[in-house]
Order: C-alpha cells, then sequence, then structure tokens
C-alpha cells in the first residue's frame, strides 16, 4: 500500500511515488498531455495505480498566499472530481504553495540547467507535495 502524489499544471502532470513503507517519496515522471486534456491522463494513471498499490492520491492544491482559491486552485478540484469519477481510490487536496519556488530552488542548487529544470520540475514539485502529505500522516498517527 504505497501514496501517489501528483502536481497538476496546464499541460504536464508530475508524478510521485513513496516507498513500501509510506515513510519517503520520490519522484516518479512526468505526464504530458494536450492543454487542460486531463482525462487523457486517467488511463496511464490507472496503470500506475494498479502496478504499484496504491491507496490514497496527494493532489497538489495551488491556493493563493491569502489562502483564497483561484482558477489553478479551481483547476486541482475539478480533477480531483475527474479522478474520483474514474477510479475508484481516495483524493486528498494537500496545500503546494511555494512548492514550485522550492522545486526550482532544489534544482538550482544541483546546478541543473533551465531546459532540464523544465522536463522535471513539476515531478519534483510532486515529490514535495507527497513529502508533506506524508508529514501529516505521520502526525495524525502519533509518530
Amino acid at each position: 500500500m504505497r501514496y501517489l502524489g501528483l502536481d497538476l499544471g496546464t499541460k504536464t502532470c508530475g508524478v510521485a511515488i513513496s516507498d513500501r513503507t509510506n515513510t519517503l517519496a520520490s519522484f516518479l515522471k512526468v505526464i504530458r498531455f494536450n492543454f487542460e486534456d486531463y482525462e487523457s491522463i486517467i488511463p496511464e494513471l490507472k496503470e500506475i495505480i494498479k502496478n504499484n498499490n496504491i491507496t490514497q492520491i496527494a493532489l497538489g492544491l495551488p491556493k493563493n498566499m491569502d489562502n483564497s482559491c483561484g482558477f489553478a486552485a479551481q483547476r486541482s478540484m475539478n480533477f480531483k472530481k475527474i479522478i474520483e469519477e474514474n477510479i475508484n481510490i481516495k483524493v486528498n487536496l494537500v496545500d503546494e504553495r511555494l512548492t514550485t519556488t522550492e522545486a526550482e530552488n532544489i534544482l538550482i542548487g544541483m546546478d541543473k540547467s533551465r531546459e532540464k529544470r523544465k522536463k522535471v520540475i513539476d515531478g519534483v514539485a510532486a515529490t514535495l507535495i507527497l513529502e508533506s502529505f506524508i508529514r501529516e500522516k505521520e502526525l495524525e498517527n502519533g509518530k
């Protein structure tokens, strides 16, 4: 039983996966799709979920700094519905404010070129979202 982390963009979805003990998050891949064609990635998500015994998804919710929900947050909430309508799995919305900035800083620190950063940044952000979700779960369970 593992968790999946998702960072949704307009043309890409970063994917991260937990280890078997649900204590570590790792970058898995970036799924590319046509602009806002979110339903097109459902078959690939189904395959990942099936092959890795995924029990829950942590989907990034990009709230504004004032805690309000703008267009990007609405997009994530709509994607949550799409997933739940097509896959029998629990989807948890996770506040992802500043994860892309943090991911960018991590990649700059690793001396990745702008071109390489662009290819993996959503996957790194998905990893940060999943790490946040794992920490939340540990706190709930008193670890």
